[in-house]
């Protein structure tokens, strides 16, 4: 069976569970997932699953690389389960009889070319149970959510190696997502680590080692006004889980750590107005996300969200604006009165 899911951390997080159903229904199948480089360094290690990896930036040259890799091979099913045109593009080399893709409402940049089989439309839900669904043509039932994201040992002592287990509660801060119109601003991220340290927390910046980034974490930094711990751009895709794992909460918009921190069993303050939590929030819970989707959906697209296609978007210059310092530590709050110390 071939899985074609290139990215991005978080939606690749959501497939787990899809790997694991077909594993215990089918301990003896062969699966090959077609995946991005940073995803698969991140999922690496993952029992039972053979990964090809797709530089996206590859163009023409890398699908034809991934054409003459796949040259003689046949799959029983191929599982479509992006509908970019570049995969949709990129899952003509895959050879398979079955070529399961999406419902046709949620179908677009001509996915519906590419497959003969749709998985069953579910009108509403999170985008891990959509990605569930590809296990129902098959005659299966995603019934249980297993995680079991690979984390190394030595990626575990990294992380306790970072800060001392003496006791205070950890709230760690991943402020940016790769989509910047996402983000909250340094301003407002700091104002919530400022409350944080006052209640006795520590809390720990992390990020990637882009420039936004860097950028992002100094001026938290220069605006805290209290000691913060800076580990953005320290740490690797494979420690990542492991650091989010040693928090009591993180903090973040729309990102692949969220998704990562909810696999790990970590509760997420989620920060949303760009994009609505019941589609793409900590899966697990979501009693600590700021939830702005609907007043933004109002304010930019003159409709309430439940009028919005499913997976509608609103990045748009100062939608981020609408979650304000006291609604992040309101949900800070909510944490420490479920959490008591």
């Amino acid at each position: 069976m071939c899985l074609l899911r290139l990215s991005a951390l978080g939606d690749v997080t959501h497939v787990l569970p899809l790997v694991h159903t077909l594993r215990r229904a089918w301990p003896d199948v062969a699966l090959t997932w077609i995946i991005g480089k940073g995803e698969q360094r991140l999922l690496e290690g993952l029992p039972g699953v053979e990964f090809i990896v797709h530089d996206k930036k590859s163009g023409r040259e890398g699908m034809r690389a991934l054409r003459r890799e796949l040259a003689g091979r046949d799959f029983d099913a191929l599982l479509l389960m992006q509908l970019a045109l570049r995969a949709n593009l990129l899952s003509r080399a895959v050879r398979a009889r079955r070529r399961i893709g999406y419902d046709r409402a949620r179908s677009k940049e001509l996915h519906g070319l590419f497959v003969n089989e749709r998985i069953p439309a579910i009108a509403d839900g999170h985008v891990l149970d959509v990605l569930g669904a590809f296990a129902r043509p098959l005659g299966l039932h995603q019934d249980r959510i297993e995680w079991s994201l690979p984390v190394p040992a030595d990626a575990r002592e990294w992380a306790h190696a970072q800060w001392p287990d003496d006791g205070r509660p950890t709230l760690v801060v991943s402020p940016c997502s790769s989509h910047p119109l996402r983000n909250w601003s340094a301003e407002r991220n700091a104002a919530v680590a400022a409350h944080a340290v006052a209640q006795g927390w520590r809390v720990v910046l992390c990020g990637g080692r882009s420039q936004l980034e860097r950028d992002t974490a100094d001026a938290i930094l220069a605006r805290a006004g209290v000691p913060l711990l800076d580990l953005v751009g320290k740490d690797t895709l494979k420690q990542l889980p492991a650091l989010l794992e040693r928090a009591d909460l993180v903090m973040t918009p729309d990102s692949g750590p969220t998704h990562i921190a909810n696999a790990m069993g970590t509760k997420v303050l989620g920060l949303h107005a760009a994009t609505d939590p019941a589609r793409s929030g900590p899966y697990s819970d979501r009693r600590y996300c700021v939830d702005r989707y609907d007043e933004a959906a109002r304010l930019y697209l003159r409709r309430p969200a439940s009028a919005l296609r499913w997976g509608t978007k609103i990045e748009r210059e100062g939608v981020m604006d609408l979650v304000s310092v006291d609604d992040a530590i309101g949900a800070f709050e909510r944490y420490r009165a479920d959490h008591p110390r």
